[in-house]
């Protein structure tokens, strides 16, 4: 997998989300945030995502949309439980997926960082290639950026503890950090 010039991934499926702006000035890509989401919850292939994404989501469709009623949200890239990435902004802008959030003493976490949603639960599995588009794409932002390590790949609940519990106990680091994490 690459990025071009533009900061789009060249085999992911694209839908434009309007929740992004540009990245503040001098502001370096240095980590990558994994998060999961299903709509509803344990329901997969369901487009709700995209949806909710693209400010699409009918939130009259199911009572658990309740709370999601007028969120601008959306992150880099989705994993779908095939493995298929779709991307919403560029890398080159800021995905508003992380809210209040803080990594080493740095807060606004947007600013500095990719969003990777995984279509899932936090408490249960991820699919095999899930996991194989994970680190395509970890690879493909450790060669746009080097800063992006191993160790600068978390969880939502490591930058917003308390606030956040994804990517879960269903989620496997080593296996994500497994290949590409080797060498750096």
């Amino acid at each position: 997998m690459r990025i071009d010039v533009g900061g789009w991934l060249n085999a992911a499926r694209r839908v434009h989300s309007p929740n992004c702006d540009a990245r503040p000035s001098g502001y370096v890509v240095d980590l990558v945030v994994v998060h999961c989401i299903s709509l509803p919850r344990g329901c997969y292939l369901t487009g709700d995502i995209e949806a909710l994404f693209s400010n699409q989501l009918d939130c009259a469709r199911d009572p658990s949309y309740a709370d999601l009623e007028g969120l601008h949200v959306s992150a880099h890239v989705l994993i779908d439980r095939q493995g298929k990435p779709t991307q919403f902004v560029s890398f080159e802008e800021r995905a508003w997926h992380a809210g209040t959030s803080a990594f080493e003493g740095r807060s606004a976490c947007n600013d500095f960082s990719v969003g990777i949603e995984l279509e899932g639960v936090d408490d249960g599995p991820f699919e095999h290639l899930q996991y194989e588009t994970l680190v395509s794409i970890l690879e493909a932002l450790h060669q746009r950026w080097p800063e992006i390590t191993p160790r600068r790949v978390v969880g939502h609940s490591d930058i917003a503890p308390g606030r956040k519990t994804d990517p879960g106990s269903g989620f496997d680091w080593k296996r994500a950090r497994a290949g590409w994490g080797q060498r750096t």
